[in-house]
């Protein structure tokens, strides 16, 4: 078997899809780990990604969890360490994307490393070190009422800083369009200021692919699943249409969705607006032990329903109506609530015969795909930019979007890509 080429480790489900999506876009063959294996890689890939869960969970159980990842991944031969995070750089003053960055770079013996979450295709840009959502910042695009990781500061140098011992510094978008030479140069002069971490400019894919050919050799990349993009040339690999192949679809179709972003919203709106049937879930329904109970009920609603076509299940919500649930429940309760009910609808669903799930949020896909005890992914045709459908061994064709991501018909278009 061929050595590992590149290694990765996202920090949740939907971020792992979004990046084996642009490497097999790219020319890897890639297999989605969820979890870290217990059994050496048996498949013969390029890449191998692994999906934790670690983006909202304490930092030291984060770098425990990463660290177990890049053991596995080291002993699988992989040449390059991949660290991704969200395109919104979401996380808390505390963490989770510093502390467990020190984590790697000490663990692989590494002085420097680059932070970029840019990924122009979905709208994310990093310009003069501020990272913008569309036209607007960051912390002006929704993102500032995440219901577990708030985004109020758009400066990636400063927000980084926050979470990490190391020195951060910049590389600029002026940098960036000379190109590899002109990076190379600029991480040399940082390296001897004493700069750890570089946030890097790109505002769109032309500086993706200038970057690459720079990070060419560097243990450990830090990024959203943009920069993937830039590194299959690095390993001598072109793109090719024959990795996204997946088995037929067949069986029945339905929607979760967890997440309460902006996109989120908008798309649950959409499906509601074609007259297909929706159900909501109160969060406040699922206190005192009735979570059993409300799960049973949503599915004796859908039973019937799903013969002639997708359903939805949504917990989705404004953020005014978020933050009151919080109040009275507490953030973590609250958001705990709603995955496991949601996990448990989306197994029940699978039951009466779903076999073409799409997944809306990252905690919630987190919580979907452990319920449905998926083990590994085969990375197929994306529907829109950074949400590809993947194909589960039980049969089970299965989509895990990140809440910011899609158009708002999404949940519609996605049937037709299997179709």
């Amino acid at each position: 078997m061929s050595a590992l080429k590149l290694g990765c480790i996202a920090d949740d489900f939907t971020g792992a899809t979004d990046l084996a999506n642009n490497l097999v876009r790219s020319g890897m063959r890639v297999v989605q780990t969820i979890g870290v294996p217990t059994e050496p890689l048996a498949a013969e890939v390029d890449a191998v990604v692994v999906a934790l869960k670690s983006r909202t969970i304490a930092a030291a159980d984060a770098i425990a969890q990463s660290l177990d990842a890049l053991k596995w991944l080291q002993a699988q031969g992989a040449q390059q360490i991949y660290f991704k995070y969200c395109s919104t750089f979401d996380s808390t003053p505390e963490g989770n994307i510093g502390p467990v960055t020190e984590a790697l770079m000490d663990a692989l013996g590494t002085d420097f490393t680059i932070a970029t979450p840019a990924f122009p295709d979905n709208g994310r840009t990093v310009f003069k070190g501020y990272l913008f959502a569309g036209n607007v910042l960051l912390n002006e695009s929704g993102m500032q009422n995440h219901p577990l990781t708030p985004m109020t500061d758009a400066n990636l140098v400063r927000v980084m800083q926050a979470q990490t011992k190391r020195k951060v510094g910049l590389i600029d978008y002026k940098t960036v369009a000379q190109g590899e030479a002109a990076i190379r140069e600029r991480i040399a002069a940082l390296r001897a200021e004493g700069v750890g971490v570089a946030v890097v400019d790109a505002t769109s894919n032309d500086d993706l692919h200038l970057l690459g050919p720079a990070l060419k050799g560097m243990p450990l990349v830090t990024a959203g699943s943009g920069v993937a993009i830039g590194l299959p040339a690095n390993f001598g690999l072109k793109p090719s249409l024959q990795a996204s192949q997946l088995p037929a679809a067949s069986g029945l179709q339905a929607v979760v969705s967890g997440s309460c972003s902006v996109a989120t919203n908008a798309q649950v709106a959409h499906f509601k607006a074609t007259g297909r049937p929706a159900r909501a879930i109160d969060p406040a329904s699922l206190m005192h032990g009735q979570s059993d109970a409300v799960v049973q009920q949503v599915l004796a609603w859908a039973a019937p329903l799903l013969k002639d076509g997708p359903v939805l299940v949504y917990s989705t919500a404004e953020p005014d109506a978020v933050k009151a649930v919080q109040a009275q429940l507490g953030v973590a309760e609250a958001g705990a609530l709603v995955e496991h009910a949601l996990a448990a609808v989306a197994r029940g669903l699978v039951d009466l015969g779903v076999k073409q799930l799409v997944v809306a949020g990252g905690e919630t896909s987190g919580a979907c795909v452990q319920a449905l005890g998926i083990a590994q992914l085969q990375i197929g045709p994306q529907i829109d930019p950074g949400v590809p459908w993947c194909h589960a061994p039980s049969g089970v064709h299965i989509t895990l979007k990140s809440g910011n991501f899609g158009t708002e018909d999404f949940f519609t278009k996605a049937f037709t890509v299997l179709a």
